[in-house]
C-alpha cells in the first residue's frame, strides 16, 4: 500500500502553504546566463524561464539533507522519497520582466498527491509561483515536483519513448559537468545529482550527472528566440519524459504550427529516445 510509505494526510497539510521571496533581476547574473547559453545579447528584459536564476533560498548548510537540497519539512511537505526531480510545469508571461529591477515572487503549495507507478511509490507537489514587480503580475507559473523511491536493483528500466522526427530546427548540446555546474551555480541549486558522480551513481543510481530539468526546458525556450527573435512568448508549458545525462550529446529540437502561434519542443537523447516534450505560444 502507498499510505504505509507516504501519510498522504499529514503531506495534505502543506497545501495552502505560502511564501514570498524578494529579488533585484540583476544584471550580472543575466550576463552570465547569456554566456551560459553562448549568447552574445542580453535584452531588456528578461528571456522566457531566465526567472527561475532569482528567487532563490540560501539555506544554512547544516539544514541540507543528504542530497544537497534543504531538508523537507520546511515550505515544501516532508515526502521521504530520495530521488527528487523536476516533472514540469506550465507558466504565462503576462507582462516582460525589466533586468536591473527588484521582483518579488510567492509560492503557494497547490496539490499534494500520491501514486503507485511502476518503480514504487510516488509523490507529486505542484506549486503556483506568481512573479510581481510594484504589483503587477509579470508571470504566473505552476512547478510540477516529483518524489520517487530509490531504484530497485536488477529492475528494468522503462521502454523509452521515441522523440518526434519532424522538426525544422534542432541544436545539439554536449552537457559536460561545466556546464551543469554554472547553471547549478547561477540557480544556487545545491542538488548533487548534477555534479557529484559518485553521489549520483552510488546512491540514486543514475548512470552519469543529469542534466537539469529546468536548464533543458530553458535550452527549448532559447531555441524559439534563436529561431523566432522577433517573437514574444506567451506560455510554455513542459514535462519531463526521461533524464539526460553528461554522458553524451542531446539536441533541443522544434517546429512552428502552420497557426504561427504554437511551436512544438521536445528534447531527445543521442538515441533519440524522448526526454522532454513541451508547446510555446508566442
Amino acid at each position: 500500500m502507498i499510505s504505509d510509505a507516504l501519510d498522504l494526510a499529514l503531506l495534505q497539510q502543506w497545501v495552502g502553504k505560502t511564501e514570498t521571496a524578494h529579488a533585484p533581476i540583476a544584471a550580472g547574473t543575466a550576463r552570465a546566463m547569456a554566456a551560459t547559453l553562448d549568447r552574445a545579447d542580453l535584452p531588456d528584459t528578461l528571456p522566457p524561464l531566465w526567472h527561475w536564476l532569482y528567487f532563490w533560498s540560501a539555506a544554512p548548510q547544516a539544514q541540507l539533507g543528504a542530497d544537497g537540497h534543504a531538508e523537507r519539512g520546511g515550505f515544501l511537505p516532508p515526502v521521504p522519497l530520495p530521488r527528487r526531480m523536476w516533472a514540469g510545469g506550465r507558466l504565462a508571461f503576462h507582462v516582460a520582466l525589466p533586468i536591473d529591477i527588484d521582483a518579488s515572487r510567492t509560492s503557494t503549495v497547490k496539490q499534494v498527491d500520491v501514486k503507485k507507478g511502476a518503480s514504487g511509490a510516488l509523490a507529486f507537489v505542484t506549486v503556483a509561483h506568481e512573479v510581481s514587480v510594484d504589483g503587477t503580475l509579470c508571470i504566473s507559473e505552476e512547478h510540477d515536483i516529483v518524489y520517487r523511491a530509490a531504484p530497485v536493483p536488477g529492475a528494468l528500466p522503462p521502454a523509452p519513448k521515441l522523440a518526434p522526427q519532424d522538426a525544422t530546427w534542432s541544436r545539439t548540446i554536449t552537457p559536460d559537468p561545466v556546464l551543469l555546474f554554472r547553471y547549478s551555480a547561477l540557480t544556487f541549486n545545491g542538488h548533487r545529482i548534477h555534479y557529484d558522480r559518485a553521489y549520483v551513481t552510488d546512491v540514486e543510481g543514475y548512470r552519469g550527472l543529469v542534466v537539469h530539468g529546468p536548464l533543458i526546458a530553458t535550452l527549448l525556450a532559447d531555441l524559439v528566440r534563436r529561431h523566432l527573435p522577433g517573437a514574444t512568448m506567451r506560455s510554455f508549458d513542459f514535462r519531463a519524459v526521461g533524464p539526460l545525462f553528461d554522458t553524451e550529446p542531446f539536441t533541443v529540437n522544434g517546429r512552428l504550427d502552420a497557426d504561427g502561434i504554437h511551436v512544438h519542443l521536445w528534447a531527445a537523447n543521442a538515441h533519440g529516445v524522448l526526454a522532454m516534450q513541451a508547446t510555446a505560444s508566442i
